[in-house]
């Protein structure tokens, strides 16, 4: 960051809710296709904060609105949703969840606004990886379909749309990447030999690199690694009381490992695979490589 140059923690920062409302209806009428982050205020064990599913979708958003620039695609970025469903960090505290159904619907209700405003094209994406949040944002995107025919489309990993049983038809739409909330290697990072699922080595790296001054560091690299295999990971994956018993201190993974640069490639290649996948969708085929960056 140099000076002058916002400092990306702002809920708004490169949102369009930083322009007046002839720039928005000026970009409707001129195709320009919308972004939107739906995370979540959670525990992120001891040494991240309690917006990191926020904070990262939304860095993730203005790289991708970057790349689509230079792709010749304009973009803007909704400003993030954050009171979305905890089930896993559900007995901590700072972890605040709605009702599914309520999440559904003003869903439906702000993107019906969005369409009628003139967007046709509304790609969302999951800062969160709780399996209840992200099948109600999938829901989310169906009612608001079939009630007023926008084009909305959940971004998200193939790993993902598996775990949750999603059917990868026009609503969902895959990228081969990863997100910090499910730990497939992407842009070199190397995969954990244990769970590595919440604020652990994946996430705390991404966040090292983009808000360092947001991680607590002098608590950070004293964690122990969890060993969570398979069967462990089923428990906490139930959440509330489970959760909470099997992790403690909040974390899943190795946040002691957290490599700023791991964060900054893995940053750098999940935006990249969504704006191909985006504008792949907009029918207008895979960008070369090379094109634009990435970083923030």
């Amino acid at each position: 960051m140099t000076a002058g140059e916002p400092d990306g923690t702002g809920v708004f920062v490169d949102t369009m809710a930083e322009l007046t409302w002839y720039e928005v209806e000026r970009a409707a009428r001129d195709g320009a296709v919308l972004l939107w982050a739906f995370g979540v205020i959670e525990q992120h064990g001891p040494h991240l904060p309690t917006g990191t599913d926020v904070y990262l979708p939304s860095a993730r958003l203005r790289a991708v609105r970057r790349l689509l620039a230079h792709r010749g695609i304009e973009a803007l970025i909704v400003p993030p949703y954050y009171w979305g469903i905890n089930v896993v960090s559900g007995s901590f505290p700072a972890s605040y969840g709605i009702r599914p159904e309520l999440m559904r619907e003003v869903m439906a209700d702000l993107l019906a606004g969005m369409a009628r405003d003139g967007f046709r094209h509304v790609f969302c994406f999951s800062g969160h990886g709780d399996a209840l949040h992200n099948r109600t944002l999938y829901e989310g995107v169906r009612v608001a379909r079939e009630r007023c025919g926008i084009d909305a489309s959940f971004v998200l990993e193939p790993a993902l749309v598996d775990r949750l049983g999603l059917d990868p038809g026009d609503r969902c739409l895959t990228v081969h990447g990863t997100d910090p909330a499910d730990s497939e290697p992407v842009g070199g990072v190397e995969q954990p030999q244990y769970a590595d699922v919440h604020a652990g080595r994946a996430e705390t790296s991404v966040m090292r690199h983009l808000h360092p001054d947001l991680v607590r560091e002098n608590v950070r690299a004293g964690l122990v690694a969890t060993d969570l295999g398979p069967a462990e990971l089923a428990v906490w994956r139930r959440g509330f009381d489970d959760a909470r018993r099997t992790t403690p201190l909040g974390y899943c993974g190795d946040p002691a490992a957290a490599d700023p640069d791991e964060g900054r490639r893995a940053h750098a290649a999940s935006a990249e695979l969504a704006a191909d996948a985006i504008r792949t969708r907009l029918g207008l085929g895979r960008n070369a490589a090379g094109t634009g960056s990435a970083s923030d």
